[in-house]
This record gives C-alpha cells, sequence and structure tokens, in this order.
C-alpha cells in the first residue's frame, strides 16, 4: 500500500469517528479532513481528482488510486443544491473530504432514477482534490479551454513517463514479494509453471477453455490483491468484480486472439496445465491501457491461469449439394 494512501485512509477513518458529519443542501453531508486553505472550486473550473466511491454498506465501486489514474473534468453547472457539481465547490486544491449523495434527492431533482437494484440511501465518496485549474473572472472560454489542454496534456505525458519508468521496479518487487522463480522468455514474458499438463500443446487457432485470474503487481488501498478480471466466481464476488449476468467456470479463448504475453504463456503448458504469467505492458495494453477495465498506462499484468481444455478447429465442412465421389473416366467410342 503506497504511503499517501495509509495517511489518507488513517485521517479518513480518524476524522470520521471522532467529528459529525456536517449537512448541506439536498441532504449532503460531508466532513473536510484536510483544508489545503487553498481558494474553492467554483462552476466552470477543471479538477483532477482522486477518489474511492462506496456503496452505504462500504463496498467500493470505485477507487482511482487502485488504479493508479486520477480523473480530471470540468467543473458544471449545478443541476440541485448538494448535487456532485454543488458539493465540489465546498473544496479547494489539497483539500481531502468524505461527502455522502442522497440518492432519493438525487433521483427526484436530476430526473434519473436510482441505480437498479440498490437499497441505500446514499453513496459515499473520499476524495482528495490533486489539482484546480481556475478560470478567471474574464477569461474567454476558447483561452481557458486551451490554456487548460496544455496544462493537462503536459500533467499527462509527466504521469505516462513516471508510470513507463516504473514498471520494471514494479514486477522486480512482485516477484521478490511472493518469492517467485521465474524463466524469462526472449519476448520479456516470465512465467512459473506449477504443473505442466499433457504434452500436447495449444497451436494457433485451436480454443482453449480456461479458469483465469487477472491481477495487477500491486495491492489495492485494502491491502488485497487488485483483482480486474477472473473465471473464479468466489473469487469475483471476494473482490467486487462480480457479474450477474457473466458465465463463471472455464472460458473459450482462442489462441491468437488474446494479448500477446497471454498467448505466448498459453503455450507452454498443455491440458490440465497451471501457470503464472507475468506479462510487461508491451505483451498486454501498453502504453494506452484499458481503462473500462482498471489497468493503466504501462501496467504489468499478473495471470494465474489453468488450461482445462484443448478444442481443435472444426474440418472445413464440404460445399453445399457438393457431392466427392471417385471419379470414372468417360467411356470412349467403339471404332
Amino acid at each position: 500500500m503506497k504511503k499517501g494512501i495509509v495517511i489518507l485512509f488513517a485521517a479518513t477513518l480518524g476524522l470520521a469517528a471522532c467529528n459529525n458529519y456536517k449537512k448541506g443542501p439536498g441532504g449532503l453531508s460531508y466532513i473536510i479532513h484536510k483544508d489545503g486553505g487553498n481558494a474553492k472550486i467554483k462552476e466552470g473550473d477543471i479538477v483532477k481528482l482522486n477518489f474511492i466511491q462506496k456503496s452505504e454498506k462500504d463496498s467500493v465501486m470505485f477507487n482511482t488510486w487502485d488504479m493508479d489514474q486520477p480523473q480530471v473534468f470540468p467543473v458544471a453547472k449545478k443541476v440541485y443544491d448538494g448535487d456532485m457539481n454543488d458539493v465540489l465547490t465546498l473544496f479547494g486544491e489539497g483539500d481531502s473530504a468524505t461527502f455522502k449523495l442522497d440518492l432519493d434527492t438525487m433521483a427526484a431533482r436530476s430526473g434519473q432514477p436510482k441505480p437498479p437494484g440498490t437499497k441505500d440511501k446514499y453513496i459515499v465518496f473520499t476524495v482528495k482534490v490533486e489539482k484546480v485549474l481556475a478560470k478567471g473572472a474574464n477569461e474567454a472560454d476558447s483561452t481557458f479551454q486551451k490554456k487548460a489542454r496544455d496544462f493537462f496534456e503536459k500533467d499527462y505525458k509527466a504521469n505516462i513517463e513516471k508510470k513507463k519508468g516504473a514498471e520494471a521496479g514494479k514486477i522486480k518487487n512482485y516477484i521478490a514479494e511472493n518469492n517467485l522463480k521465474t524463466t524469462t522468455t526472449a519476448s520479456g514474458l516470465q512465467y512459473v509453471i506449477s504443473k505442466p499438463g499433457d504434452a500436447v500443446k495449444p497451436a494457433l487457432g485451436d480454443t482453449m477453455m480456461v479458469n483465469y485470474t487477472g491481477k495487477l503487481t500491486t495491492k489495492k488501498s485494502d491491502g488485497k490483491d487488485n483483482i480486474f478480471d477472473t473465471s473464479d466466481e468466489k473469487i469475483a464476488k471476494e473482490a467486487g468484480k462480480h457479474n450477474a449476468m457473466a458465465q463463471y467456470g472455464p472460458r473459450p479463448i482462442t489462441l491468437g486472439r488474446a494479448i500477446p504475453g497471454f498467448d505466448e504463456g498459453l503455450q507452454l503448458i498443455g491440458k490440465g496445465g497451471k501457470i503464472t504469467l507475468i506479462i510487461p505492458s508491451n505483451l498486454a495494453y501498453g502504453e494506452g491501457g484499458m481503462p473500462q477495465g482498471g489497468i493503466s498506462p504501462f501496467s504489468p499484468l499478473v495471470f494465474e491461469v489453468e488450461l482445462t481444455d484443448i478444442k481443435k478447429p472444426a474440418a472445413p465442412a464440404a460445399e453445399a449439394g457438393a457431392t466427392i465421389a471417385p471419379v470414372t473416366p468417360a467411356p470412349t467410342a467403339k471404332k
């Protein structure tokens, strides 16, 4: 767990225990854990935030620290008193806070229904305001937008370079912390085979039936594995990644259609085999990452994989209506 996250969580837990939430409009409740002493955010400003979004029952729904991906967005005109844009005007750059948005008020005032299936009254956010780019009172929109683009493009590039430089250390730390003795391929893939499986290995075009769990090399802020995907329903529930629509159990993956590191690693074991793959980002999602899956740029990945079956592609069917028969020579005319 990163030191900054530990401090923030300690502050959140400690201050929440000894302070009452302040009441705001629209059913809003909030606590400011740290006041940076800077000007408050206003409509039109652009902010960079790290935050944790939780249900009322303390279930984490989104965590930018775990993704290592703060969010940048403009502060829009509030729709109603106490909405998300309104509450941000209580904070300034450097502030950290926890606030609760009333879901019933949100549904009534915004016209958007509560999330399906939820019985919670509140949605809870713990935020840290990393940066505020303030729009001047008389500043033209076009001038401000250009300034904002230039600033956050530079900020993004610096962040990317930082992630790129940290990747090798993340892999090294993961291997050391887990006492792994890995083998490294020419591509840079590292692996540990715990069970080799049958002698026959999958080939390009084969469909592999696979049990797997994919995670980042860094832990979550609660100290648990940072899992982004799994075929194991129990693990999915424990990691807060359960999807009621998903089919759990061995999943079909066609060799040649997965990320390069996964394709390469699965060819090292046979049916019944088990392998741990440590995949550098250039064999995974690279500089772009996969934000919707919680994978930031230059993120090395770890997969625990079991190959339960290998299915060869079906032989091509004969053309419809065609008849396959021995060729009989045509009769010759009698002279």
